[in-house]
């Protein structure tokens, strides 16, 4: 049991819970939210709609739903009169007010702009360039930029469509082993805990890397503390990860930490390279990466699964700064490495690292098919503009609210007291049993709880006895007696429910306790 991930473990807890409660199971093991974006799915169906008809023009006389390639010289007018036909709709109104800040803010031909998207929803084209098409890239800079670095980033940046973040998180490894960027036996730092892929894949035998772990003190507002950061000295460390909010604490890493970072790579490791998964940005306050605050050695992580509720979407970006470490330890890359690229350049020691990954995404001779289908494109720019629009953050405060009521409610059934601050994002949140079993009853029952190891047999009892799945923290590299609670993905009174039967269990336990002295 101990050798299955944190998600395996999920599965037979859910299957213990569904033999005893039927159709009655509280799953609050997986992030996938049941909010989502409702504006920019109804504004891709009304360019979809759009794009059909103009498509047909092409070969109306055959009467036969052939359609051809839409013409892009007088498309937006085009566009305004189809409009008229919507009679001020929800997604009418949107796409116009996308459209006018495209215009406005982003200073991009419309008729560029919407023939792209006219054709993206179509996927009558191979994406072209492959990494990203090339308005949709702009866009999405945009809102990467106001999102994951408050509008202040210093240098310019690529990016690369991904499905999803984990699609980016196999092309990034994959890419820094092919490019020999990392070795085998080579150190990597991750911040822990962590979501648990982080943890396993450098493992596997491809790779083969050790791991330092650089531990999240939960007594600090889950901040890295500085004996941990000083660890990033040992210039032996290649490549440090870490998810910003962090899953699961869900604690963003604070300004202190951040400059004590920089701080530490500015005059100890201009070397060391960096990879921030920051998907759960966008549910904290003013949040600000790891990014853009170092942009140069960071390659920014991005998915627009959670904030907008589209995990079936796969939709996820890779960023790199045009001034990146990456491309600099890339100047002395010997042969083997930049011949691998010489059927797609005749000057590889040029190619960058984010188009290497590309490249090393279809095995390079399928450079040229490379990228995420033209339609999932479309969405991502949607929901980019969603966001970009959205002046006075609505939907940003919406979600914000969703989650953080959810929390405090699970903690007050609980009983127990939540740490709430500037940094705490709550999409997740990780209950300490030991802490809650000395808030409740007294020291010596939570300390036999620690010694005894009893979280896994909690994790059991609670799916067993109430139907309630959670996840060990253990799973994901906390080293305390922790269960993880995802506050996304179920209605409120469950989570009351779910505090409510967790204090239940540790009761049970409690008794138990007692009659072991």
């Amino acid at each position: 049991m101990k050798e299955l991930s944190p998600f395996e473990l999920k599965d037979q807890l859910i299957k213990l819970a569904d033999e005893a409660f039927k159709g009655e199971v509280l799953n609050a093991g997986r992030g996938n939210p049941n909010f989502l974006a409702t504006l920019p799915r109804r504004v891709f169906n009304l360019i979809g709609k759009f794009a059909i008809e103009e498509s047909e023009v092409s070969y109306s006389y055959l009467h036969n739903h052939i359609g051809g390639f839409p013409k892009k010289e007088g498309i937006y007018t085009r566009f305004l009169i189809f409009l008229r036909k919507e009679q001020c709709s929800a997604e009418a109104n949107g796409i116009l007010t996308y459209l006018s800040y495209i215009e406005d803010q982003i200073g991009l031909n419309i008729d560029d702009v919407l023939m792209e998207f006219v054709e993206a929803y179509l996927g009558s084209h191979y994406p072209t360039p492959p990494r990203m098409l090339v308005n949709t890239e702009i866009i999405v800079k945009k809102y990467l930029t106001k999102e994951m670095c408050q509008n202040k980033l210093d240098s310019d940046f690529d990016v690369f469509a991904t499905e999803g973040g984990t699609a980016a998180m196999f092309y990034i490894f994959n890419s820094l082993a092919t490019n020999k960027l990392i070795k085998p036996k080579d150190k990597i730092a991750i911040v822990t805990p962590i979501f648990t892929p982080y943890l396993e894949i450098p493992k596997l035998s491809e790779y083969d890397l050790d791991i330092i772990e650089l531990q999240l003190d939960p007594k600090s507002d889950w901040q890295l503390p500085t004996s941990e950061l000083e660890k990033l000295k040992d210039p032996s460390i290649k490549l440090l990860c870490l998810v910003n909010p962090s899953n699961p604490p869900s604690t963003k890493l604070s300004t202190e930490t951040l400059l004590k970072l920089k701080k530490l790579v500015d005059e100890d490791r201009p070397d060391l390279m960096i990879i921030t998964d920051d998907v759960y940005g966008t549910f904290s306050d003013n949040f600000v990466s790891c990014f853009g605050v170092i942009p140069k050695n960071t390659l920014l992580v991005y998915s627009f699964s959670k904030y907008f509720g589209a995990t079936g979407w796969r939709l996820g970006t890779i960023s790199i700064s045009h001034d990146s470490i990456f491309d600099e330890l890339l100047k002395t890359a010997d042969d083997e490495v930049n011949n691998r690229y010489t059927i797609i350049t005749p000057t590889p020691k040029t190619l960058s690292f984010i188009d290497r990954i590309v490249a090393d995404s279809r095995a390079v001779g399928l450079n040229h098919t490379a990228g995420i289908s033209t339609p999932q494109q479309l969405q991502m720019a949607l929901f980019a503009l969603n966001s970009l629009v959205d002046l006075n953050s609505y939907y940003k405060n919406s979600c914000k609210a969703l989650i953080r009521n959810r929390c405090k409610l699970l903690y007050s059934s609980l009983g127990a007291h939540f740490e709430d601050n500037e940094n705490v994002v709550s999409y997740y949140t990780l209950i300490n049993v030991a802490d809650i079993a000395l808030e409740l009853f007294d020291e010596k029952f939570a300390q036999w709880f620690k010694d005894n190891n009893k979280i896994n047999d909690f994790l059991f009892a609670l799916a067993k006895e109430t139907g309630v799945v959670l996840l060990p923290g253990k799973g994901f590299g906390d080293t305390h007696p922790t269960l993880r609670v995802s506050l996304a993905n179920l209605k409120e009174y469950q989570y009351e429910a779910i505090g409510k039967k967790t204090k239940q269990i540790l009761k049970e336990f409690h008794t138990q306790y007692e009659n072991s002295k």
